[in-house]
């Protein structure tokens, strides 16, 4: 009878298992260079979904291009087959399609779960004369338009924080687009641009080779602990980017659900959540039966950043 129960068992068990697995290796679609945080954060996924599935693979493709732009509009290409999977960004498919440049509209974009969120943070180089936020302001105003600072992609995460600094503060400086958070690092390091509006991620893991000045959080970070919030400096702004996978609209329902429960077990895993700590990244879990709310919401929220960006009136 012992023997039994325990076959039992396991065939209860496998099945689910190969529910969860993919029965093939997975090709993982990146719509930024490698060296950014979509990049660092696929590969802490492929590290753990191959504890998890020791069977496949987790292959990570590149197809950089006008802020992300590029590998979206064409994600509804690939196969639907739950092999092929697509980094996606918010808000950059929000605010992306709003201006008219990019050849895909949000609704294109099948999102299955978000994983994780980026604060903005406000950054420059170790070396760099600023010391402090209020450094900054002073120097932004006594030289309207002389600071410049980098940024990942146009209409973009990055992209919107900038124009909400300037907004915020009365200050004007010029923002530098490049492909990615990769592209960007060298010339803040290199001193080709005054700093960088990006996200704590990058402060973090630059750590020694550049400053963070402020951070859109609800408290400091622990890993950031000198840092002031911009509440602290006067200005309630918490905000960032968030991080997922999507699919392409062929790919069937059940399989987009069985990748949502993938995706929560890797962030469940304390491996994944030890990675997420030391890089700066905040896990979130939004899945499929959370997907439509959560986007309706956000949507919403995105819409002051495209006034700010002139995307809208």
């Amino acid at each position: 009878m012992k023997k039994l129960f325990a076959v039992l068992c396991l065939a209860a068990a496998f099945p689910a298992f190969a529910q969860t697995c993919p029965d093939k290796n997975v090709l993982y679609w990146q719509a930024f260079p490698a060296g950014g945080e979509s990049d660092l954060s696929a590969r802490h996924q492929q590290l753990v979904l191959k504890k998890r599935c020791p069977a496949i693979e987790t292959i990570i493709q590149y197809k950089p291009g006008a802020g992300g732009g590029l590998m979206w509009a064409q994600m509804n290409q690939l196969p639907g087959d739950g092999l092929n999977i697509v980094g996606i960004n918010l808000p950059h498919i929000v605010l992306q399609p709003l201006e008219g440049q990019v050849q895909y509209k949000t609704e294109d974009v099948t999102p299955v779960f978000w994983f994780h969120y980026t604060p903005d943070a406000l950054v420059v180089r170790e070396a760099s004369p600023i010391g402090t936020f209020q450094d900054f302001v002073k120097a932004a105003k006594a030289a309207p338009g002389k600071l410049s600072l980098g940024g990942s992609g146009l209409n973009s995460a990055n992209h919107a924080a900038h124009e909400r600094l300037n907004a915020r503060f009365g200050i004007k400086t010029l923002y530098v687009p490049y492909k990615g958070t990769g592209d960007m690092t060298t010339s803040v390091i290199g001193g080709h641009v005054d700093g960088a509006m990006s996200y704590t991620a990058f402060a973090i893991n630059n750590k020694g080779k550049v400053r963070a000045l402020a951070v859109a959080m609800d408290k400091r970070h622990p890993l950031l602990p000198e840092t002031p919030t911009f509440r602290e400096l006067g200005i309630d702004w918490v905000d960032g980017a968030y991080r997922g996978i999507g699919v392409p609209k062929s790919t069937p329902v059940e399989v987009r659900k069985r990748l949502s429960d993938l995706w929560t077990a890797l962030n469940a895993d304390p491996e994944m959540k030890a990675l997420a700590a030391r890089s700066g990244f905040e896990l979130v879990n939004v899945g499929v039966d959370q997907m439509d709310a959560f986007m309706k919401e956000k949507t919403a929220l995105y819409m002051e950043s495209a006034r700010l960006l002139g995307l809208v009136k």
